[in-house]
Protein backbone atom coordinates (compact mmCIF):
# COMPACT_ATOMS: atom_id res chain seq x y z
CA UNK A 1 0.00 0.00 0.00
CA UNK A 2 1.46 3.36 -0.93
CA UNK A 3 1.91 6.17 1.51
CA UNK A 4 -0.62 8.28 -0.33
CA UNK A 5 -3.38 5.72 0.06
CA UNK A 6 -3.20 5.00 3.77
CA UNK A 7 -2.46 7.95 6.03
CA UNK A 8 -1.10 10.56 3.64
CA UNK A 9 -2.26 12.86 0.90
CA UNK A 10 -0.27 12.91 -2.33
CA UNK A 11 1.48 16.05 -1.09
CA UNK A 12 2.71 14.26 2.00
CA UNK A 13 0.33 15.78 4.54
CA UNK A 14 -1.95 13.84 6.81
CA UNK A 15 -5.17 12.76 5.14
CA UNK A 16 -6.85 12.90 8.55
CA UNK A 17 -4.84 15.47 10.56
CA UNK A 18 -7.11 15.37 13.61
CA UNK A 19 -6.89 11.58 13.77
CA UNK A 20 -3.11 11.74 13.33
CA UNK A 21 -2.93 14.20 16.21
CA UNK A 22 -5.17 11.95 18.29
CA UNK A 23 -2.92 8.96 17.61
CA UNK A 24 0.18 10.85 18.77
CA UNK A 25 -1.63 12.16 21.84
CA UNK A 26 -2.88 8.67 22.73
CA UNK A 27 0.71 7.46 22.86
CA UNK A 28 1.50 10.27 25.28
CA UNK A 29 -1.58 9.31 27.29
CA UNK A 30 -0.36 5.73 27.62
CA UNK A 31 3.18 6.77 28.51
CA UNK A 32 1.97 9.31 31.05
CA UNK A 33 -0.40 6.83 32.68
CA UNK A 34 2.35 4.22 32.91
CA UNK A 35 4.84 6.69 34.35
CA UNK A 36 2.63 8.33 36.97
CA UNK A 37 0.23 5.59 38.09
CA UNK A 38 2.86 3.99 40.32
CA UNK A 39 2.81 7.10 42.53
CA UNK A 40 -0.77 6.23 43.47
CA UNK A 41 -0.02 2.53 43.95
CA UNK A 42 3.14 2.75 46.03
CA UNK A 43 1.54 1.11 49.04
CA UNK A 44 0.07 -1.74 46.98
CA UNK A 45 3.33 -2.43 45.16
CA UNK A 46 5.29 -2.28 48.43
CA UNK A 47 2.96 -4.74 50.17
CA UNK A 48 2.86 -7.18 47.25
CA UNK A 49 6.62 -7.16 46.61
CA UNK A 50 7.48 -6.94 50.34
CA UNK A 51 9.49 -3.70 50.45
CA UNK A 52 9.14 -0.39 52.31
CA UNK A 53 7.05 2.33 50.65
CA UNK A 54 10.02 4.73 50.16
CA UNK A 55 11.87 1.89 48.39
CA UNK A 56 9.25 1.90 45.61
CA UNK A 57 10.86 5.20 44.62
CA UNK A 58 13.68 3.06 43.16
CA UNK A 59 11.22 1.69 40.59
CA UNK A 60 10.24 5.26 39.70
CA UNK A 61 13.88 6.21 39.33
CA UNK A 62 14.59 3.06 37.30
CA UNK A 63 11.91 3.96 34.76
CA UNK A 64 13.28 7.49 34.56
CA UNK A 65 16.81 6.20 34.00
CA UNK A 66 15.46 3.99 31.22
CA UNK A 67 14.24 7.14 29.51
CA UNK A 68 17.63 8.79 30.00
CA UNK A 69 19.48 5.82 28.50
CA UNK A 70 16.98 5.03 25.76
CA UNK A 71 16.56 8.53 24.32
CA UNK A 72 20.10 9.06 22.98
CA UNK A 73 20.72 5.43 22.00
CA UNK A 74 17.45 4.99 20.12
CA UNK A 75 17.70 8.41 18.49
CA UNK A 76 21.22 7.67 17.24
CA UNK A 77 20.61 4.12 16.04
CA UNK A 78 17.24 4.92 14.43
CA UNK A 79 18.36 8.20 12.82
CA UNK A 80 17.57 6.97 9.28
CA UNK A 81 14.29 5.20 10.04
CA UNK A 82 11.01 6.68 8.77
CA UNK A 83 9.33 8.45 11.66
CA UNK A 84 6.09 6.47 11.48
CA UNK A 85 7.84 3.10 11.63
CA UNK A 86 9.94 4.35 14.54
CA UNK A 87 6.88 5.51 16.47
CA UNK A 88 5.20 2.12 16.00
CA UNK A 89 8.30 0.24 17.16
CA UNK A 90 8.61 2.44 20.23
CA UNK A 91 5.02 1.78 21.22
CA UNK A 92 5.47 -1.97 20.85
CA UNK A 93 8.55 -1.88 23.09
CA UNK A 94 6.63 0.18 25.65
CA UNK A 95 3.80 -2.36 25.61
CA UNK A 96 6.26 -5.21 26.14
CA UNK A 97 7.87 -3.50 29.13
CA UNK A 98 4.53 -2.94 30.84
CA UNK A 99 3.17 -6.43 30.23
CA UNK A 100 6.42 -7.92 31.53
CA UNK A 101 6.24 -5.77 34.68
CA UNK A 102 3.07 -7.60 35.65
CA UNK A 103 4.93 -10.90 35.87
CA UNK A 104 7.83 -9.69 38.01
CA UNK A 105 8.47 -12.37 40.68
CA UNK A 106 10.21 -9.98 43.10
CA UNK A 107 11.04 -6.31 43.54
CA UNK A 108 14.48 -6.41 41.91
CA UNK A 109 13.02 -7.83 38.71
CA UNK A 110 10.22 -5.28 38.81
CA UNK A 111 12.76 -2.44 39.03
CA UNK A 112 14.63 -3.85 36.03
CA UNK A 113 11.47 -4.20 33.95
CA UNK A 114 10.47 -0.61 34.72
CA UNK A 115 13.82 0.38 33.23
CA UNK A 116 12.94 -1.45 30.01
CA UNK A 117 9.50 0.16 29.91
CA UNK A 118 11.16 3.58 30.11
CA UNK A 119 13.52 3.07 27.16
CA UNK A 120 11.14 4.23 24.36
CA UNK A 121 9.63 7.15 26.30
CA UNK A 122 11.98 9.98 25.31
CA UNK A 123 12.38 9.00 21.69
CA UNK A 124 8.60 8.71 21.23
CA UNK A 125 7.87 12.18 22.57
CA UNK A 126 10.83 13.63 20.70
CA UNK A 127 9.77 12.29 17.31
CA UNK A 128 6.12 13.13 17.92
CA UNK A 129 7.03 16.71 18.86
CA UNK A 130 9.09 17.15 15.70
CA UNK A 131 6.23 15.88 13.54
CA UNK A 132 3.84 18.35 15.19
CA UNK A 133 6.21 21.34 15.16
CA UNK A 134 7.05 20.88 11.47
CA UNK A 135 3.38 21.28 10.57
CA UNK A 136 2.89 24.81 11.97
CA UNK A 137 4.47 28.28 11.55
CA UNK A 138 7.62 28.89 13.56
CA UNK A 139 5.87 31.21 16.05
CA UNK A 140 3.39 28.45 16.94
CA UNK A 141 5.86 25.63 17.60
CA UNK A 142 5.52 25.66 21.39
CA UNK A 143 1.74 25.36 21.12
CA UNK A 144 2.13 22.47 18.67
CA UNK A 145 4.43 20.73 21.14
CA UNK A 146 1.90 21.45 23.89
CA UNK A 147 -0.82 19.70 21.89
CA UNK A 148 1.35 16.61 21.62
CA UNK A 149 1.99 16.84 25.37
CA UNK A 150 -1.76 17.04 26.00
CA UNK A 151 -1.90 13.26 26.05
CA UNK A 152 0.61 13.26 28.89
CA UNK A 153 -1.24 15.87 30.92
CA UNK A 154 -4.62 14.20 30.36
CA UNK A 155 -3.00 11.00 31.58
CA UNK A 156 -2.19 12.75 34.84
CA UNK A 157 -5.73 14.13 35.06
CA UNK A 158 -7.69 11.02 34.02
CA UNK A 159 -5.45 8.08 33.14
CA UNK A 160 -3.37 7.84 36.31
CA UNK A 161 -6.32 8.40 38.71
CA UNK A 162 -8.44 5.85 36.84
CA UNK A 163 -5.59 3.33 36.74
CA UNK A 164 -4.94 4.01 40.44
CA UNK A 165 -8.57 3.27 41.24
CA UNK A 166 -8.47 0.05 39.20
CA UNK A 167 -5.14 -0.94 40.73
CA UNK A 168 -6.38 -0.43 44.27
CA UNK A 169 -9.58 -2.30 43.46
CA UNK A 170 -8.27 -5.42 41.74
CA UNK A 171 -4.46 -5.20 41.92
CA UNK A 172 -1.68 -2.98 40.63
CA UNK A 173 -0.98 -5.48 37.84
CA UNK A 174 -4.27 -4.53 36.17
CA UNK A 175 -3.12 -0.93 35.89
CA UNK A 176 0.02 -1.89 33.98
CA UNK A 177 -1.93 -4.29 31.79
CA UNK A 178 -4.20 -1.42 30.79
CA UNK A 179 -1.19 0.74 29.93
CA UNK A 180 0.16 -2.04 27.71
CA UNK A 181 -3.18 -2.25 25.93
CA UNK A 182 -3.16 1.51 25.26
CA UNK A 183 0.32 1.17 23.75
CA UNK A 184 -0.85 -1.54 21.35
CA UNK A 185 -3.85 0.58 20.31
CA UNK A 186 -1.54 3.55 19.72
CA UNK A 187 0.70 1.49 17.45
CA UNK A 188 -2.33 0.58 15.35
CA UNK A 189 -3.63 4.17 15.19
CA UNK A 190 -0.21 5.53 14.23
CA UNK A 191 -0.05 3.00 11.39
CA UNK A 192 -3.50 3.99 10.15
CA UNK A 193 -3.50 7.77 10.56
CA UNK A 194 0.01 9.23 10.91
CA UNK A 195 1.38 10.00 7.43
CA UNK A 196 4.45 8.26 6.10
CA UNK A 197 7.55 10.44 5.98
CA UNK A 198 10.64 9.34 4.03
CA UNK A 199 13.75 8.63 6.03
CA UNK A 200 16.37 11.36 6.25
CA UNK A 201 19.24 9.83 4.25
CA UNK A 202 21.62 12.53 5.50
CA UNK A 203 21.05 11.51 9.11
CA UNK A 204 23.61 9.40 10.91
CA UNK A 205 24.39 8.32 14.47
CA UNK A 206 27.45 10.58 14.43
CA UNK A 207 25.41 13.63 13.45
CA UNK A 208 22.73 12.93 16.03
CA UNK A 209 25.21 12.23 18.81
CA UNK A 210 26.91 15.50 17.94
CA UNK A 211 24.03 17.31 19.62
CA UNK A 212 25.16 15.94 22.97
CA UNK A 213 28.37 17.99 22.99
CA UNK A 214 26.95 21.36 21.94
CA UNK A 215 27.27 23.72 24.94
CA UNK A 216 23.89 25.38 24.40
CA UNK A 217 22.21 21.98 24.22
CA UNK A 218 23.94 20.83 27.40
CA UNK A 219 22.97 23.96 29.32
CA UNK A 220 19.35 23.61 28.15
CA UNK A 221 19.27 19.98 29.24
CA UNK A 222 20.77 21.00 32.58
CA UNK A 223 17.96 23.51 33.10
CA UNK A 224 15.36 20.83 32.33
CA UNK A 225 17.05 18.25 34.56
CA UNK A 226 17.49 20.38 37.67
CA UNK A 227 14.74 22.94 37.16
CA UNK A 228 12.04 20.29 36.84
CA UNK A 229 13.29 17.86 39.47
CA UNK A 230 11.24 19.51 42.18
CA UNK A 231 7.91 18.71 40.54
CA UNK A 232 8.80 15.03 40.64
CA UNK A 233 10.19 15.30 44.17
CA UNK A 234 6.82 16.56 45.38
CA UNK A 235 4.64 14.36 43.18
CA UNK A 236 6.51 11.10 43.83
CA UNK A 237 5.60 11.29 47.52
CA UNK A 238 2.46 13.40 47.40
CA UNK A 239 0.20 10.53 48.50
CA UNK A 240 2.05 9.58 51.70
CA UNK A 241 2.68 13.29 52.38
CA UNK A 242 -1.03 14.11 52.46
CA UNK A 243 -2.08 10.91 54.23
CA UNK A 244 0.67 10.91 56.88
CA UNK A 245 1.12 14.65 57.43
CA UNK A 246 -2.27 16.19 56.59
CA UNK A 247 -4.41 13.22 57.66
CA UNK A 248 -6.06 12.73 54.27
CA UNK A 249 -8.07 9.54 53.73
CA UNK A 250 -6.29 7.12 51.37
CA UNK A 251 -9.51 6.81 49.33
CA UNK A 252 -8.98 10.39 48.12
CA UNK A 253 -5.81 9.35 46.28
CA UNK A 254 -7.37 9.44 42.79
CA UNK A 255 -8.70 12.94 43.51
CA UNK A 256 -5.18 14.11 44.35
CA UNK A 257 -3.89 12.78 41.03
CA UNK A 258 -6.76 14.46 39.18
CA UNK A 259 -6.06 17.80 40.89
CA UNK A 260 -2.41 17.53 39.94
CA UNK A 261 -3.49 16.69 36.38
CA UNK A 262 -5.59 19.86 36.11
CA UNK A 263 -2.53 21.83 37.16
CA UNK A 264 -0.33 20.18 34.54
CA UNK A 265 -2.81 20.92 31.76
CA UNK A 266 -3.02 24.59 32.75
CA UNK A 267 0.75 24.80 33.10
CA UNK A 268 1.36 23.06 29.77
CA UNK A 269 -0.67 25.55 27.75
CA UNK A 270 0.36 28.59 29.81
CA UNK A 271 4.01 27.66 29.37
CA UNK A 272 3.50 27.30 25.62
CA UNK A 273 1.95 30.78 25.40
CA UNK A 274 4.79 32.28 27.41
CA UNK A 275 7.38 30.51 25.24
CA UNK A 276 5.80 31.72 22.00
CA UNK A 277 5.64 35.26 23.50
CA UNK A 278 9.33 35.47 24.49
CA UNK A 279 11.21 32.23 24.99
CA UNK A 280 14.40 33.53 26.62
CA UNK A 281 12.54 35.78 29.06
CA UNK A 282 9.86 33.23 29.69
CA UNK A 283 12.08 30.39 30.91
CA UNK A 284 13.40 32.14 34.06
CA UNK A 285 9.93 33.55 34.80
CA UNK A 286 8.48 30.05 34.69
CA UNK A 287 11.25 28.64 36.89
CA UNK A 288 10.78 31.38 39.47
CA UNK A 289 7.07 30.50 39.65
CA UNK A 290 8.02 26.84 40.06
CA UNK A 291 10.34 27.68 42.96
CA UNK A 292 7.62 29.66 44.73
CA UNK A 293 4.78 27.14 44.48
CA UNK A 294 6.93 24.18 45.46
CA UNK A 295 8.26 26.05 48.47
CA UNK A 296 4.67 26.89 49.36
CA UNK A 297 3.80 23.19 49.38
CA UNK A 298 6.10 22.70 52.38
CA UNK A 299 3.78 24.87 54.48
CA UNK A 300 0.49 23.97 52.78
CA UNK A 301 0.76 20.20 53.26
CA UNK A 302 -0.24 20.41 56.94
CA UNK A 303 -3.87 20.77 55.85
CA UNK A 304 -5.82 18.68 53.36
CA UNK A 305 -7.49 21.63 51.64
CA UNK A 306 -4.42 23.84 51.30
CA UNK A 307 -2.53 20.71 50.32
CA UNK A 308 -4.99 20.15 47.46
CA UNK A 309 -4.53 23.76 46.30
CA UNK A 310 -0.77 23.50 46.21
CA UNK A 311 -0.85 20.09 44.53
CA UNK A 312 -2.58 21.87 41.63
CA UNK A 313 -0.06 24.73 41.73
CA UNK A 314 2.85 22.32 41.76
CA UNK A 315 1.26 20.69 38.71
CA UNK A 316 1.58 23.98 36.81
CA UNK A 317 5.34 23.34 36.87
CA UNK A 318 4.64 21.47 33.62
CA UNK A 319 4.89 24.93 32.03
CA UNK A 320 8.62 24.27 31.73
CA UNK A 321 8.12 21.41 29.24
CA UNK A 322 7.06 23.21 26.02
CA UNK A 323 9.50 26.05 26.70
CA UNK A 324 12.49 23.72 27.02
CA UNK A 325 11.42 21.65 24.02
CA UNK A 326 11.26 24.80 21.88
CA UNK A 327 14.61 26.03 23.17
CA UNK A 328 16.21 22.73 22.18
CA UNK A 329 14.80 23.04 18.67
CA UNK A 330 16.52 26.43 18.42
CA UNK A 331 19.96 25.26 19.57
CA UNK A 332 20.17 21.70 18.17
CA UNK A 333 20.92 22.73 14.56
CA UNK A 334 20.89 19.58 12.38
CA UNK A 335 20.43 17.04 15.21
CA UNK A 336 16.76 17.74 15.89
CA UNK A 337 15.67 14.17 16.66
CA UNK A 338 18.39 13.66 19.23
CA UNK A 339 17.78 17.00 20.91
CA UNK A 340 14.00 16.54 21.03
CA UNK A 341 14.42 13.10 22.57
CA UNK A 342 17.03 14.32 25.05
CA UNK A 343 14.54 16.86 26.37
CA UNK A 344 12.39 14.04 27.69
CA UNK A 345 15.48 12.22 28.89
CA UNK A 346 16.33 15.32 30.90
CA UNK A 347 12.83 15.49 32.34
CA UNK A 348 13.10 11.90 33.44
CA UNK A 349 16.54 12.49 34.88
CA UNK A 350 14.69 15.18 36.81
CA UNK A 351 12.19 12.49 37.79
CA UNK A 352 14.95 10.19 39.02
CA UNK A 353 16.80 13.01 40.77
CA UNK A 354 13.68 14.44 42.37
CA UNK A 355 12.38 11.08 43.61
CA UNK A 356 15.82 10.16 44.97
CA UNK A 357 16.41 13.45 46.79
CA UNK A 358 12.88 13.36 48.20
CA UNK A 359 13.46 9.86 49.52
CA UNK A 360 16.78 10.91 51.07
CA UNK A 361 15.21 13.86 52.90
CA UNK A 362 12.32 11.76 54.21
CA UNK A 363 14.59 8.93 55.35
CA UNK A 364 16.77 11.54 57.08
CA UNK A 365 13.81 12.29 59.35
CA UNK A 366 12.55 15.52 57.79
CA UNK A 367 8.82 16.11 57.29
CA UNK A 368 7.13 14.49 54.32
CA UNK A 369 6.47 17.98 52.92
CA UNK A 370 10.20 18.73 52.86
CA UNK A 371 9.96 17.52 49.25
CA UNK A 372 8.71 21.06 48.53
CA UNK A 373 11.98 22.53 49.81
CA UNK A 374 13.86 20.10 47.56
CA UNK A 375 11.78 21.45 44.68
CA UNK A 376 12.54 25.09 45.45
CA UNK A 377 16.26 24.38 45.65
CA UNK A 378 16.26 22.56 42.31
CA UNK A 379 14.23 25.25 40.55
CA UNK A 380 16.64 27.95 41.76
CA UNK A 381 19.53 25.84 40.54
CA UNK A 382 17.78 25.65 37.15
CA UNK A 383 17.62 29.45 37.02
CA UNK A 384 21.33 29.65 37.83
CA UNK A 385 22.19 27.19 35.08
CA UNK A 386 20.08 29.09 32.55
CA UNK A 387 21.66 32.41 33.52
CA UNK A 388 25.16 30.94 33.24
CA UNK A 389 24.41 29.48 29.82
CA UNK A 390 23.01 32.77 28.54
CA UNK A 391 26.02 34.68 29.90
CA UNK A 392 28.42 32.35 28.07
CA UNK A 393 26.31 32.56 24.92
CA UNK A 394 26.36 36.36 24.94
CA UNK A 395 30.10 36.44 25.62
CA UNK A 396 30.71 34.13 22.67
CA UNK A 397 28.55 36.34 20.45
CA UNK A 398 30.55 39.44 21.44
CA UNK A 399 33.85 37.71 20.73
CA UNK A 400 32.72 36.30 17.38
CA UNK A 401 33.37 39.46 15.24
CA UNK A 402 36.88 39.78 16.66
CA UNK A 403 37.62 36.15 15.82
CA UNK A 404 36.26 36.44 12.27
CA UNK A 405 38.25 39.59 11.60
Amino acid sequence: MSASTDASTPSGGAAHPRLAELALALGGFGIGTGEFVIMGLMGRVADDLQVAVPDVGYAISSYALGVVVGAPIISALAARLPKRALLIGLMLLFALGNFASIMAPHFGTFVGLRFIAGLPHGAYFGVAALVAAAAVPVDQRARAVARVMTGLTVAILIGAPLATWVGNLIGWQAAFAGVGGIALLTALMVRLWVPYQPADRQASPKRELGAMIKPRVLFTLGVACFGCGGMFAVFSYVMPTLTEQAGMAESLGPLVLAIFGVGTILGNFAGARIADWNLLRGIPIILLWVACVQGGFYFAANSVWTGFLFVALVGTSMAVAPAMQTRLMDVAEDAQTMAASLNHAAFNMANALGAWLAGVTIKAGLAWSSTGLVGTSLALLGIAIFATGRWLEKREALQQPAVSS
